[in-house]
Parts: structure tokens; sequence; C-alpha cells
């Protein structure tokens, strides 16, 4: 079996039961804009995955940012990129991120849809960047080929070392009395990227856990519950379930490659 179907089956793992899917009202799968926002703090170290656009980016050079989210990915960009590009196929996400771009002087086109789908009505970039994606994406490498097709520089890519659901598989185990799997990994992933014919960079960091206060950790609550697929009527077991399974350091994977545009 080649990696790529592994690759795709693992996903496929994740697929919900229908019926604890129809048991709520509230998509697990829609993700608040205000979690997955851009860092504010301007001393924070940058990322690998922006030191490694900021090298291969010319002056005033255009980013095309794939599953951009409210851009915690390229929005630490402002000031080195001429022009950006960003996808993204939630609405709310979008619109979070042309408030964010606009406040940091960043020209910004979006694109509301998915990738590659879009693809043909996007512009080639200088460099390409891909943040928390590719656990999304069952059919890596039409995904991949698109990306580098539209890169004259740079691909960079930026993931976990394990599905980003698997933090919630004891607490899902316990709700619903369900195994959860663990794959797949980002290890996968670069045997996927290696069957595409590409030998990419690999850099990992090591990520502290996210401290969330106030009103935004309520919002991470509701977001987990949601994500649980349990009733708002549950939420104090959500609670209960999170302090017994707080998060840990998160294993980061960075990887970039050639693009061929």
């Amino acid at each position: 079996m080649t990696a790529a179907r592994r690759w795709a089956e693992e996903l496929s793992a994740w697929r919900i039961d229908p019926e604890i899917l129809a048991s709520v009202e509230e998509s697990p799968f829609v993700f608040p804009p205000r979690l997955f926002s851009a860092p504010q703090d301007p001393e924070a170290a940058p990322s690998p995955l922006v030191e490694q656009v900021r090298a291969a980016l010319p002056s005033g050079g255009t980013v095309l940012d794939v599953g951009a989210g409210a851009g915690a990915g390229s929005l630490a960009l402002a000031g080195a990129v001429g022009h950006l590009h960003a996808v993204d196929s939630q609405a709310s996400m979008v619109r979070a991120l042309e408030s964010a771009a606009a406040a940091r002087g960043i020209e910004l086109t979006t694109y509301e849809g998915r990738w590659p789908d879009l693809a043909p009505e996007v512009p080639v970039c200088d460099v390409v960047v891909c943040a928390h994606v590719l656990y999304n994406v069952p059919e890596l490498p039409p995904f991949v080929a698109a990306l580098t097709d539209h890169a004259r520089r740079r691909v960079v890519v930026e993931l976990t070392g394990a599905h980003p659901w698997a933090r919630l598989a004891p607490m899902w185990e316990a709700a619903h009395h369900q195994p959860r799997p663990r794959g797949p990994s980002a290890e996968l992933a670069l045997e996927v990227l290696r069957e595409c014919g590409i030998e990419p960079e690999v850099r990992e960091t090591v990520r502290r856990p996210v401290v969330r206060t106030a009103d935004l950790h309520e919002e991470w609550v509701d977001f987990t519950r949601r994500q649980l697929c349990l009733p708002p009527e549950r939420r104090p077991e959500v609670v209960e379930l999170m302090a017994a399974h707080p998060p840990g350091p998160r294993r980061i994977v960075t990887i970039a490659w050639p693009g061929r545009a």
C-alpha cells in the first residue's frame, strides 16, 4: 500500500459516528477565529515557518497562504510581504483575517473556498505557506502538487507531529465509550511527499501549550465541547475532562521544498 493511500485511510478512521453527529445541533468542524488568530506578542521569537518564509521572500514579494484561517501562519510577515493572497473555506475566518491584515497594514486578497479547487483562480506567488492544514486533506498528492505549482521559490508547510484530534482521544473515549485512532503522523506525511518526488527540508520544534484565560478560556471550553459532539448541558462534564487531560507540549514539524512555478 502506498503512503498516500495509508494517509487517506488513517484520516478516514477519524470519521465521527453518524448517530453521534446527528445527536448535536452544533458542528464540531467550525473553528472560532479568536482562538486561532495570530499571536500578538511583539517580543515572541519568530516561528520556524516565518523564518523559512522570510529567508526565501524577495523584497516586496508575494505570499500565498493556503488554509490561512485568521492568519496565525502569515500575519507575522507584516513588513516583509508585499502582497498576501489567502485561501480558506470558513467565511468567519476569512473576515477575521481581512480585519487583522488591515490593522497591520498588509495588502491582502482573499479567496473563499477549498484548495486545490480554487487553485486556478489564485495567482502564482513567490512563497506558498500552509500551516496546520494537512490533517484535513485526505488526498494529499494533488493538494501538494497545487502548492508546489503556485510557488516560484519555496513551499513551507507546518503541522503537528500527531493528528491534532489525538489530544481529544481520551476525552472522547470517556464521553462516548468509543476508541479513537492515533494516526496519521507527520512522518507519514513526509513519506507521501517523497512518493511525490519531493525531498523536503525538515525542522522540528516543541511548542508549549497555549494558556488561555478569562473569556478565551470559556470559548476554548465550548469549542472543545463541540469537538466532542456534546450538547451545552454537558459543559460541566467537559470542564472536568479538560482538567483531567490538560494539553501538553506539541511537537511542530516544519517542512520546506522548492517551488516549480
